[in-house]
């Protein structure tokens, strides 16, 4: 993937972070699939609306149908990741060859005009495409005579398991918004500290953890100060996870409680490595988007102007946008993580002699116990797949 292609897709999720999250309500999304898609739109786009399209992607609108293809392409190409895409149109409307011809490879297909029917081959698409994950393709598809002429989609579906599982537990909170739930809790230990780090945005101290996945895809947790805003977290803790905002690492922290959720000192122990203990609910998040709620900040303003055509590069006929929307799911348990878009119980030590107590180590635990942030991010490229909102982590199975 081209460095340029990936920060310019991962100041679009930074944007969207920034007003994603609200309130009580946790949230997922992924630019990385709706990126292409606006790519395509300003290709064939004129006028403001091929403008605003291009100041949305932060590349000229003359690359960005070969940009889409390349981004689509290196997307599909990611072991865990399959990436498609699809076109319907109505049959009597007729194509610019210059636009077509510059497509990604994927369904071509045809708008009967019968909303139903064509809202089942769609949603069977979708399905299709996120085994199951998405079930509806997220298009408003109106009766005749104001009937859909063309719909381009994306489907985006990311599965990973940790190089490193953890174990479930009994979680119980005494403070904030989870107190007295039977959480579902995740725990393991790692030697290495830099696992966990701090960084700082203009809503204070962030803490990050990075969570290795198998496929070249990790995912990054950030809890930020008590009251923070949670879109301001989780930007900065985009930034973070792609480097573009130092971070510190655990191992470079004073003692004491140097971020949010995060506590390290030295202790006595019985092996000299140093040890970071996590713990993090499991969770599953699902959210729809309607992105001409925010159409500025996805360069959709004039094209969703019905009043007259933008897109003469697409189509002789005038076309506008009547609706643009996500549906995402994103979902973290104690073997893996999954993603798509079309988004405890203690321990004593046994009877016996106590052994000698002979080192002194680095100890540094770090707990998710109220709303936090997180992350899919590509290893390699630093592509942000996948990112979102925790509010509602999922309850121990027998506190059901």
């Amino acid at each position: 993937m081209k460095n340029s292609t990936v920060r310019a897709a991962n100041r679009l999720t930074t944007r969207w972070a920034a007003v994603a999250p609200g309130g009580d309500t946790g949230t997922v999304f992924t630019a990385a699939g709706v990126w292409p898609l606006l790519a395509l739109l300003a290709d064939g786009a004129d006028g403001p609306a091929r403008t605003e399209l291009a100041e949305a992607l932060g590349i000229p609108a003359d690359r960005a149908a070969a940009t889409a293809r390349e981004l689509l392409a290196a997307l599909d190409g990611v072991r865990g990741l399959r990436a498609a895409t699809g076109l319907w149109t109505k049959a009597d409307l007729p194509l610019a060859p210059r636009w077509t011809a510059g497509l990604p490879e994927g369904t071509r297909g045809t708008l009967s005009g019968d909303p139903d029917a064509d809202g089942r081959a769609l949603d069977a698409w979708a399905a299709e495409r996120t085994d199951g994950a998405i079930e509806r393709m997220p298009v408003t598809l109106p009766e005749p005579p104001a009937d859909t002429r063309l719909v381009l989609a994306s489907a985006l579906t990311l599965g990973l398991k940790w190089i490193q599982p953890f174990t479930e537990m009994y979680g119980l909170t005494q403070e904030g918004p989870w107190a007295d739930r039977t959480l579902l809790m995740l725990r393991r230990s790692t030697s290495l500290l830099d696992r966990a780090g701090v960084t700082r945005g203009p809503a204070g101290a962030v803490t990050l953890l990075q969570v290795v996945g198998n496929a070249g895809v990790d995912v990054h947790l950030m809890l930020g100060e008590p009251g923070a805003a949670p879109g301001e977290v989780l930007a900065t803790g985009i930034e973070a996870a792609t480097r573009t905002r130092p971070v510190t690492g655990a191992s470079l922290l004073p003692d004491g409680e140097p971020g949010p959720g995060l506590y390290a000192g030295t202790v006595l122990a019985l092996s000299p490595e140093p040890r970071l203990d996590i713990q993090t609910p499991a969770f599953e998040v699902r959210a729809e988007h309607d992105l001409l709620g925010r159409a500025r900040l996805f360069g959709l303003e004039s094209a969703a102007d019905a009043r007259s055509g933008h897109f003469p590069g697409i189509s002789p006929e005038p076309l506008a946008v009547g609706s643009a929307r996500q549906e995402a799911l994103g979902r973290f348990h104690a073997t893996g993580f999954e993603a798509a878009a079309v988004t405890a119980v203690g321990g004593a030590a046994g009877c016996g002699v106590p052994p000698r107590i002979r080192y002194r180590t680095r100890r540094v635990a770090v707990r998710f116990h109220r709303p936090f942030g997180f992350a899919a991010v590509h290893r390699t490229s630093r592509l942000v797949l996948a990112a979102g909102w925790v509010t509602d982590p999922l309850l121990h199975p027998d506190a059901q």
